[in-house]
């Protein structure tokens, strides 16, 4: 008898995590065409003032200063939780280090979000999608007046289900919760994240459609060859990765030292930055969409790309300092798929015609930076996978993130949402926990 209670104990669970991913779906899916429609308005204003272009330039940059300042005051005054990616909040609040966030939170990562990537900061829309949807799935099971228990693993498939909706890609989202955010298989949670992970795609398909986020063409069969490559490509990827991971936490020092100045005068200088390399280079500006779809296309001068990379690198540290919403996973494709490029290029420069292989090195790459720095291979794998719709490219991806995970790990290098997730505690005024026990 105390089985069956237990077995229909789930049905209410399960329920309530397809309502939850359903909400989920559809606020991160207006999300997703929100930041469409201010990214089109961006690009379009270069040519509706290309007959003056001084005062189109200053508009630019006027523009993304005021609309980067005003998120960042959103932030400091509605919800500072809402700031940076909110996946080391989300954690927290599973691992009962700190408290779940308020309904506040979600206009202010939607509206935040939109300003500030709207603007062209390079981040990431599954940032705030996760953590609104992890708030939103919360706030179902209060409603309901469900246990923590089943509010903690709603919270979880909930942040799940957002990942999947940002970007198109259901099964990473399950995984994500899992790998990541729970760190353990139990059948209650892995129900749970299937659940509002599928809810969330159904919804999100009706904003997004249902194509792949990345159109990759046939890609060539990796021989053996490929296959030992692209272990060094991952050595490659451990070694950038660590870099990453330093350079963003370093990023986030500066501006902490800097707390005379305001955080809205600080996230507008940037802004204005970004906007002035917005008018000049708009194609290398925001989340990076575009740029990865170009490499995947091999239309990116190989000449350039170390010149892109160090842009792109700087750019993304930048644009997280600045304490506005917006998450790291977009970014970091970029970055992996340009690495990823480079090498394949370098290891087959007698190739002519459309650079297959480095184009496959390209979605290897993809995998294999955000193994190093996030420290999850199965949703790393998962999520390149479902973004470009081909399986051609896993027995490399498998190569590649298990030499990228060792090496990362041996340079001594935290997974990035550990040590994003120990400043957050810090910032909260709360006891972090000790490495060792923070360790993955």
């Amino acid at each position: 008898m105390q089985i069956l209670r237990g077995r229909l104990g789930l049905l209410p669970l399960a329920l309530l995590s397809v309502v939850a991913g359903a909400g989920a779906g559809l606020i991160c899916g207006l999300f997703r065409v929100a930041l469409d429609m201010v990214r089109d308005l961006r690009t379009a204003l270069p040519t509706a003032w290309s007959g003056n272009p001084a005062y189109g330039c200053l508009l630019m940059i006027g523009i993304a200063a005021v609309a980067t300042a005003f998120a960042a005051f959103m932030v400091r005054r509605m919800s500072p939780d809402a700031a940076g990616s909110g996946i080391p909040h989300v954690e927290a609040v599973i691992e009962v280090e700190l408290p779940p966030a308020p309904f506040a939170l979600l206009p202010v990562k939607f509206i935040g979000g939109v300003l500030a990537m709207g603007s062209g900061f390079a981040l990431g829309r599954e940032g705030p999608c996760v953590q609104m949807g992890a708030t939103l799935a919360h706030l179902v099971g209060v409603l309901f007046r469900r246990d923590w228990p089943d509010r903690q693993a709603l919270l979880a498939a909930g942040a799940g289900a957002g990942l999947a909706a940002a970007f198109n890609a259901p099964l990473a989202g399950a995984a994500f919760v899992l790998e990541e955010l729970l760190r353990r298989f139990e059948m209650r949670n892995a129900v749970a994240a299937l659940g509002a992970s599928m809810s969330a795609i159904v919804v999100a398909r009706l904003f997004t459609g249902a194509e792949p986020d990345f159109a990759v063409a046939a890609l060539p069969y990796p021989d053996a060859r490929d296959n030992l490559l692209c272990i060094g490509l991952g050595l490659f990827a451990g070694v950038l990765g660590a870099l990453y991971n330093y350079l963003l936490l370093d990023a986030l020092d500066i501006a902490d030292r800097m707390k005379r100045a305001p955080v809205e005068l600080r996230a507008g200088l940037i802004g204005a930055m970004i906007g002035a390399l917005a008018w000049f280079a708009p194609s290398l500006v925001g989340g990076g969409d575009g740029l990865t779809q170009s490499l995947l296309n091999g239309a990116t001068p190989f000449s350039l790309l170390p010149l892109l990379f160090v842009i792109r690198l700087f750019l993304s540290c930048a644009s997280y300092a600045a304490g506005t919403p917006g998450g790291l996973f977009a970014p970091l494709l970029v970055l992996g798929a340009q690495m990823g490029f480079f090498f394949g290029a370098l290891a087959h420069p007698d190739l002519t015609g459309p650079n297959a292989h480095a184009i496959l090195f390209a979605v290897v790459g993809m995998a294999a930076l955000f193994t190093a720095v996030v420290r999850a291979p199965l949703t790393g794998i998962i999520l390149v996978t479902e973004m470009t719709g081909s399986s051609i490219a896993l027995l490399p991806m498998l190569a590649a993130c298990f030499s990228a995970m060792a090496l990362a790990t041996m340079l001594g290098s935290r997974p990035i949402y550990d040590s994003l997730k120990v400043r957050t505690l810090r910032l909260a005024g709360k006891k972090p926990p000790k490495p060792e026990a923070a360790a993955h």
